[in-house]
C-alpha cells in the first residue's frame, strides 16, 4: 500500500482530497444558488451529483481509517495541532452528513432518489394535486433539512479555516504542507 509520509502524500490521498474538495465547494455553492434563486432544474442535477460524491466519500473515509491521519511536517504548537485535528474531523463528518441528510430531505420529503435519471427511491407523487409530493416523514424530510442546511453553513465555516489553515503553512510557517497536498514535495 502506497503510504502518507511526512514528505509526500500518496496519490491516492490528494485524489480524494482534491475530488472531494472541488465537487463538495461546487455542490455547496450551486445549493446556496439554487435555493436562493428558486432554480429547480438544477436539484436533480445537485442530488445526483452528491449521491455519486457520496461513494467516493465512503471510500476517502475508509481510506483515512486504513492509512490514519497524514503527520504533520514539523512540530506546531498546541492550540494549532487541536485546532488542525477538530477542523479535519468537522470536514471529515461533514462530507458524510451532506448527501445523507439530503438523501435524507429528498427521499423522506416524498421526492424519491435519483441518479441522473436511475430511479433508486420512487417520488410519492400526490395525486389530488399534480406537481405535487406526499411527504414519506415529514418529521424526517425536516431533520434532513436542517441538517443539510446547519451542515452547509458548518461546512463553509470548516472549508474556509481549512484554506486559512494551508496559506498560513504556506506563507507564514513556510513549510511544506500544501506543496505536499499538491502532491509535490
Amino acid at each position: 500500500m502506497i503510504k502518507d509520509s511526512k514528505k509526500k502524500l500518496s496519490p491516492i490521498t490528494t485524489t480524494l482530497h482534491w475530488l472531494i474538495a472541488i465537487v463538495l465547494i461546487s455542490l455547496i455553492a450551486v445549493g446556496i444558488y439554487m435555493e436562493e434563486n428558486e432554480v429547480f432544474f438544477l436539484y436533480p442535477i445537485h442530488k445526483s451529483i452528491g449521491m455519486l460524491l457520496f461513494s467516493v466519500i465512503l471510500i476517502r473515509v475508509v481510506w483515512r481509517i486504513k492509512s490514519g491521519w497524514p503527520e504533520p511536517v514539523s512540530q506546531y504548537k498546541k492550540i494549532e495541532q487541536i485546532g488542525a485535528r477538530t477542523i479535519h474531523w468537522v470536514l471529515i463528518i461533514g462530507t458524510v452528513m451532506m448527501p445523507i441528510s439530503g438523501m435524507l430531505m429528498s427521499g423522506a420529503g416524498g421526492y424519491g432518489l435519483s441518479i441522473f435519471g436511475l430511479e433508486l427511491l420512487a417520488s410519492n407523487p400526490d395525486e389530488l394535486n399534480p406537481g405535487k409530493v406526499i411527504p414519506l416523514s415529514k418529521s424526517l424530510a425536516g431533520l434532513g433539512h436542517t441538517l443539510h442546511e446547519l451542515g452547509g453553513n458548518i461546512m463553509i465555516f470548516a472549508i474556509t479555516l481549512h484554506i486559512i489553515g494551508a496559506f498560513k503553512h504556506h506563507f507564514i510557517d513556510k513549510d511544506s504542507t500544501l506543496r505536499r497536498m499538491l502532491g509535490r514535495r
